[in-house]
């Protein structure tokens, strides 16, 4: 039987709260919000009591695959294991109890917490400075875009295209166009990696800089890495880092010892803060020596007095997000940080390597290996093999959730075709590994002895395939009322 509607389970006079007696002089509410900004009739609200609200969203959050149901092998996205310890830290009370507006003296733990994550991440990268601000990845992205834009303003120089490789994440381009740059697209080489010829090439006198996953989006590190950065300084351009695959490094090498100049951090992927439902999320971003003058404002800076903001600067970029960022995602990752310590994020990284190259020996001879280079924390395997019998990655994909597991990322990175994106993470067991293997060999069995199952699934989750086209051009999620349909 399908779950049913919060507004299905309604009955009119039900309520799951109780409120205490008014302690306040009573005022109409006309009196107190602006008459254009109040309802000309009461919000449709479900009513319904705590325990029937309770099981009902208990019973959704089983439906819906997480990490902590099952492995979610999303490659590039580093789905791993949350502790909950990190939790327990974020909701005490002197964190969700304060307001951003209050006196910098009433506030000095956690004004603490930001300058202790800002400096480990600087220890981390190798880096000299650091802002919390942006919200996520993607707002990283464009935070260091824009720090790169105002060196090359303040030098003098005309430069208006970044260079970008063909295995680039999507947001990569995306961020370079909205800060007001063109893209040129680097070519990879027989390897999977940048293709030195091509960059060569590229790199003209108007290249402010150039963005690079490293480990790549096929999980291969980028050895030239070093090369392409004494490169890029010879021309006064700069190397920005995309950090989503910061969790393949960790107390195994700096990025600032490679020559990067800004690095964008995802604490959603490395540092185990909650991933994905839209957020909070965020994305620290790291600088060279030469780009710290040009940092977000205010910076949380440590005096003889305490902890103070500083917002004092007239080269910084000025504040790209309200207030200091999403304080509460720092409190996990700073929980995490400290837990770990150096020897341990360094086993956090020797895990998640050791992982994914034990799942690429178990899958190699069942789906094709495009580029056949060591891989860090994740690889990319294709169903081209599979593809020409008539099963597409999307069927593999769909197949799974009747073993119990989410689908890796699929069809991406674009230069590998039919491709299966795939990140254990260092969370996961061995046995774990060893499950997942066993469901994919058995799927590429069923591609000779019932291709048609596979073309159908999934049979056992809570919605079957979808018509996502029709789902795309037909969408509809507004509720109907029933008296609305008398």
């Amino acid at each position: 039987m399908p779950e049913p509607l919060v507004f299905d389970l309604s009955k009119k006079g039900r309520k799951g709260y109780t409120l205490n007696d008014l302690d306040v002089p009573e005022k109409n509410l006309d009196e107190l919000i602006p008459s254009e900004l109040l309802r000309s009739e009461p919000a449709r609200l479900p009513e319904i009591g705590e325990s029937e609200a309770m099981r009902h969203f208990v019973r959704l959050s089983n439906m819906n695959h997480h990490v902590d149901k099952s492995l979610y092998p999303l490659g590039s996205c580093t789905m791993k294991y949350n502790p909950k310890v990190n939790e327990n830290n974020a909701v005490l009370p002197g964190f969700t109890g304060v307001h951003p507006k209050q006196p910098e003296t009433s506030v000095q733990g956690c004004l603490e917490v930001v300058y202790k994550v800002e400096n480990i991440l600087k220890e981390v990268t190798g880096l000299k400075g650091v802002t919390s601000q942006p919200a996520a990845g993607s707002h990283g992205e464009f935070t260091g875009i824009m720090l790169m834009r105002k060196y090359h303003e303040v030098k003098g120089n005309e430069r208006n295209v970044i260079l970008i490789p063909d295995s680039a994440h999507g947001t990569n381009p995306s961020s370079v166009i909205i800060a007001g740059y063109s893209v040129k697209e680097v070519k990879s080489n027989e390897k999977g990696t940048i293709g030195l010829e091509d960059f060569r090439a590229k790199l003209t006198d108007d290249v402010a800089g150039i963005m690079i996953t490293n480990p790549n989006t096929l999980g291969i590190f980028e050895c030239d890495i070093a090369q392409i950065a004494d490169m890029l300084h010879e021309k006064d351009a700069l190397l920005y880092m995309d950090g989503a695959n910061l969790n393949a490094l960790l107390g195994i090498l700096k990025p600032g010892d490679l020559g990067v100049d800004i690095l964008h951090i995802n604490l959603h992927k490395t540092f185990s803060t909650p991933h994905g439902g839209g957020g909070p999320g965020s994305g620290p971003v790291a600088v060279s020596e030469k780009l710290v003058d040009f940092l977000p404002v205010p910076a949380v800076r440590k005096t003889d007095h305490g902890y103070n903001l500083e917002y004092d600067n007239p080269n910084s970029i000025g504040k790209i997000h309200g207030f200091y960022g999403n304080f509460g995602i720092l409190v996990r990752a700073l929980t995490y940080m400290e837990m770990l310590g150096k020897r341990g994020m360094r086993r956090v990284s020797e895990n998640a390597i050791l992982n994914a190259n034990y799942l690429l020996s178990l899958l190699k001879d069942y789906y094709k290996l495009e580029y056949d280079s060591p891989v860090m924390h994740e690889f990319v395997v294709s169903s081209q093999w599979q593809k020409e019998k008539g099963i597409r990655t999307l069927d593999i994909a769909k197949s799974l959730l009747d073993f119990g597991f989410h689908a890796p990322t699929t069809y991406f990175p674009l230069i590998v075709k039919e491709a299966l994106m795939i990140e254990p993470t260092e969370t996961e067991a061995k046995e774990v590994l060893d499950c997942f293997a066993e469901a994919m060999k058995e799927i590429n069995e069923y591609v000779d002895k019932n291709p048609e199952k596979l073309k159908h699934a999934p049979y056992n989750t809570p919605v079957r395939r979808l018509d996502e086209v029709k789902a795309t051009k037909e969408l509809n999620v507004k509720y109907k009322f029933p008296e609305d349909e008398e």
